[in-house]
């Protein structure tokens, strides 16, 4: 591999990708687009452009990772050297290739992240212990310190276990730098450079210079990644990787910084183009919107090593598989193509969901109900109290003009979240919502009723509510002040046979894009953890997943029950009290 121009192998896998001839996702489309484009913009002398691309800079890792033998494989067993394709130099190119121009940091490196997420098999552990074998003996940082952090020891080595297999077989390297190698380090003696495994949050202490956290998706919040950014701070050009295949958790930090990374590249609150002193380098292979997943395109656009690390003959019986048990599409489509999906038993389909949402309706739910073209119309208001000290939900469902939803006159749906201040100060997904002003955030340890009092009351001025449906075991006495104010407040019981065509109705709504919402992450995340197994007779019933409490489904449960309202669907003759109910005792309290 001597003598490689990495750069120029980098530029053409760009060109490549944005002329088509490489099949690639958007972001990567989007991605490659600002590499070109930027790379014209450091070489106009009128361009006021604050990076310079070197591209000795970013060969210098390239060269040294294809020094590096195989740790696994047939390639090991023949003592192979790694051979970095395409798609991998150009990702290392543009993070060690794009150098600050001028000011205090000049000369050092524009990105201070890589977040790469690729599909299972696509050799992302190889490529992680290569950069961080490269950050531990060649970036001339003295005292280098390299983690390779996960939320188990088992993930930990995933990418600390090839790299010290590198070294151990590579005796040259550990001469040339003096690589000691111990059981669960790997150390240079003569500046006190370490490359180790971290698990969980280790707390303060370290002062990182390159940090690798695998399978990111796994982590319930950013207490690592954040305890090793912060450790950072001694550091000239420290580089963080976050790597990770996609996953069922949309509450997690994985998915809200996706979605971030995704709004930057595309340019949005960024003046139609990403922001010039971005520090990550976002890199997602998936597919696109509106692609069939059962094709071959689908599988080579999501997996850049197609072929190499992956064969293609497995992909497709996997797909096959897919295609034949729907109960494995979940999983193949999440580690195979890359795409976020609900949980594993999900009733939903999440993908169905986002396809719903409406750019002219705000994700803010306050913004939503101001709009002046939802004034006057129908609606039925949902409620789900079931929780005190977590989410109580409020649904609104606005019904078509016309007699029959249809995808020009459809439902439109918002939701708020009504939640007690001392719940979102303990969990990072609600901390990020209520940044986000999704939130309605009550003061104390259990939610204010009186605010969503306040709510419908100001619903009941603002349109036609023509029915508030509410579980008489939760909601009796708001119920009943509303009832004294003239709400058309309305029992509705959650047995089977009252949710059970609901929710297959909901679901084939979202199907027909026959419901439009805003797409706020809170709903896309409660919908993606409904389940509801049919039983004997077909009949379905939303549940959380089984010993999964923290996930929520409580608005998902409120819009059943204004479908349920709207289509008819009270089965039982509901008594006006419990203790009017000659069924009722003491053990169903």
């Amino acid at each position: 591999m001597e003598g490689r121009d990495y750069a120029a192998i980098a530029r053409k896998y760009a060109s490549d990708v944005c002329s088509g001839k490489v099949p690639a996702g958007l972001q990567i489309r989007l991605q490659c687009r600002r590499f070109l484009d930027e790379l014209k913009l450091s070489r106009s002398r009128a361009a006021k452009f604050p990076y310079v691309f070197d591209e000795d800079a970013a060969a210098r890792p390239c060269r040294f990772i294809e020094k590096l033998p195989h740790s696994k494989g047939k390639w090991a067993r023949s003592k192979e050297r790694l051979v970095l394709q395409p798609w991998q130099i150009w990702i290392i190119c543009t993070t060690f290739g794009w150098l600050h121009k001028a000011g205090p940091r000049k000369g050092l490196r524009r990105f201070r992240r890589l977040f790469l997420v690729v599909p299972r098999k696509n050799g992302k552990s190889a490529i992680s212990a290569g950069i961080g074998l490269y950050m531990f003996c060649a970036d001339n940082e003295f005292g280098a310190e390299v983690y390779s952090g996960a939320t188990n020891e088992k993930q930990a080595w995933e990418v600390f276990k090839p790299a010290r297999l590198m070294v151990d077989r590579t005796p040259a390297l550990k001469r040339r730098f003096g690589i000691e190698i111990t059981a669960k380090a790997i150390s240079r003696i003569q500046d006190g450079s370490k490359f180790e495994t971290i698990i969980g949050d280790p707390g303060d202490g370290q002062s990182p210079s390159c940090s690798i956290h695998d399978e990111y998706h796994e982590h319930a919040d950013d207490g690592q990644v954040d305890t090793m950014v912060t450790g950072m701070g001694a550091r000239d050009q420290p580089l963080q990787l976050l790597i990770t295949t996609a996953g069922d958790n949309l509450a997690g930090p994985c998915y809200a910084l996706i979605q971030e990374e995704r709004k930057k590249l595309a340019g949005i609150g960024h003046n139609g183009g990403p922001p010039l002193d971005d520090e990550t380098l976002f890199v997602e292979y998936s597919i696109d919107e509106g692609d069939d997943w059962k094709s071959e395109v689908a599988l080579r656009k999501a997996n850049p090593n197609a072929d190499v690390s992956v064969s293609m003959d497995f992909l497709r019986a996997r797909q096959r598989d897919a295609i034949a048990t729907p109960r494995k599409a979940g999983v193949f489509k999440t580690k195979h193509l890359n795409l976020w999906v609900s949980a594993k038993a999900a009733y939903f389909d999440v993908e169905a969901w986002r396809k719903c949402k409406d750019p002219e309706i705000p994700a803010n739910p306050r913004d939503a109900l101001a709009l002046e073209w939802l004034r006057g119309r129908r609606v039925i208001l949902g409620l789900d109290l079931a929780s005190k000290v977590d989410i109580a939900a409020l649904e609104y469902l606005f019904l078509p003009i016309g007699e029959v939803a249809t995808k020009d006159d459809p439902y439109i749906r918002i939701g708020r979240y009504f939640l007690p201040s001392d719940t979102v100060a303990e969990v990072p997904a609600y901390q990020g919502w209520d940044a986000q002003d999704l939130l309605d955030v009550t003061t104390g340890n259990i939610v204010d009723y009186d605010e969503i009092e306040a709510a419908i009351e100001e619903a009941v001025d603002l349109f036609q509510v023509e029915f508030v449906p509410y579980d008489p075991f939760q909601a009796t006495q708001l119920s009943t002040r509303l009832a004294k104010k003239g709400v058309p407040v309305i029992e509705y019981r959650p047995t089977v046979l009252n949710f059970s065509e609901p929710m297959k109705q909901l679901d084939a709504a979202m199907r027909a894009r026959l419901i439009i919402h805003g797409g706020d992450p809170v709903m896309e995340w409660e919908i993606s953890n409904v389940v509801g197994t049919p039983d004997k007779k077909d009949n379905v019933y939303p549940n959380k997943p089984e010993g999964q409490a923290h996930l929520k489904i409580d608005n998902p449960v409120a819009l059943m029950s204004t479908i349920g309202v709207h289509m008819g669907e009270e089965k039982e003759e509901v008594p006006a009290s419990p203790w009017d109910d000659p069924n009722y005792s003491m053990s169903n309290a």
